[in-house]
């Protein structure tokens, strides 16, 4: 079949769709290999050559010369000889038979299969995208609304909805407003790629600050925890690896500017950092800071602490509903049991004084 007009289709088709040209001549030859199983109720002897040089799509079917067929891989000798002479029993027939001879049905099928198979194959590429995007950051923007969801944009021809309960209650949900999203899973249905994201998730603020803070994309401040209650306030143990950079001052940038940067594309949210140590009683002191630690019980086995404050800083300590104390948990991976002085020498509860020393080891501002 001479295919030039096929040829030229198949380059604009490669372009346009962003795919390789082999990957739709697989899935052509699969569209005319089924057009002629229908014909002929196999397709085992059949084969495809495509030859783009001479702008011609072959197919051939072969054929094990016998005395007596048993299917419809096999010829017998007398047929065979019509076409050949001196072949004889054992060798194979080869027969040139291209897509015209298999009539309007067989045509019909191969579209179709090249029709699903294209649309199948940009699934896959669509799906490998955002495969590799997994567990990082994205822009989007909102294009639907209903009650329970929001409908995103996410590129690619792709849209995703998320659940209103993972906005940030101060995001606003209206058609054309950019979202940062986190991407939490990708999987390939029936129906092509299934991207799930969030705004809650607390890797959301990881990424962030990875992107406005270069001292952390090349390694030289490293994040050692993070904790979050989304929407309101994450707090984040930071450590340099070089004793020339200081870890929250690189965070927190000129001004404040590079935090400032993240708590915009949070919607206000209140990030604070702390200086990460190797030393429990600095970590926790830190952590907990600007409350004024005045002594620390170390339990190494279970990694908890009670912590001995100043009366007066009681209340800070533990925060507002018991957030800052969560936070500092979380983020320290130390479990904190909060005691004032009174309540400590009420309890019986004996401690060795730390000197404590005002220092930049925590965010200020937060």
């Amino acid at each position: 079949m001479k295919a030039k007009d096929f040829y030229k289709a198949l380059d604009i088709i490669a372009q346009e769709r962003g795919l390789e040209k082999e990957q739709i001549l697989e899935i052509l030859e699969r569209g005319i290999l089924n057009a002629y199983k229908k014909e002929y109720h196999s397709s085992e002897n059949a084969r495809v050559e495509f030859n783009e040089d001479k702008d011609e799509i072959k197919l051939y079917a072969d054929y094990l010369v016998v005395d007596e067929p048993e299917d419809t891989t096999q010829i017998s000798l007398e047929a065979a000889r019509e076409q050949n002479k001196r072949i004889k029993i054992g060798d194979t027939l080869t027969k040139d038979i291209t897509p015209k001879d298999f009539g309007r049905i067989a045509a019909v099928s191969a579209k179709q299969i090249l029709t699903q198979g294209l649309k199948q194959l940009e699934r896959e590429k669509v799906y490998l995208i955002f495969k590799e995007k997994e567990n990082e950051m994205i822009n989007t923007e909102i294009v639907g609304l209903n009650k329970d969801f929001v409908t995103l944009d996410l590129s690619h021809n792709l849209e995703t909805s998320l659940p209103r309960k993972e906005l940030l209650r101060s995001d606003e949900a209206r058609i054309g407003a950019k979202l940062k999203v986190y991407i939490t899973k990708v999987e390939m249905t029936t129906k092509g790629p299934k991207v799930y994201v969030s705004r809650t998730d607390r890797n959301l603020v990881k990424r962030l600050i990875e992107q406005v803070v270069p001292e952390i994309m090349d390694g030289t401040v490293e994040i050692m925890g993070l904790a979050r209650d989304a929407g309101s306030r994450s707090k984040i143990a930071v450590y340099s690896h070089d004793n020339n950079v200081d870890p929250v001052g690189a965070c927190l940038g000129r001004e404040s500017n590079r935090k400032k940067e993240v708590e915009e594309a949070l919607q206000g949210e209140r990030i604070s950092f702390y200086r990460w140590s190797k030393d429990p009683d600095v970590l926790i002191e830190n952590a907990l800071a600007p409350a004024q630690i005045v002594g620390v019980n170390l339990n190494q086995k279970d990694k908890s602490a009670i912590v001995i404050v100043k009366d007066e800083d009681f209340t800070g300590a533990i925060g507002s509903k018991g957030q800052n104390v969560r936070l500092a948990a979380q983020s320290s991976g130390w479990k904190m049991d909060i005691k004032s002085i009174s309540d400590a020498e009420e309890a019986g509860i004996e401690y060795t004084p730390l000197d404590y020393d005002e220092s930049d080891d925590w965010d200020e501002e937060a």
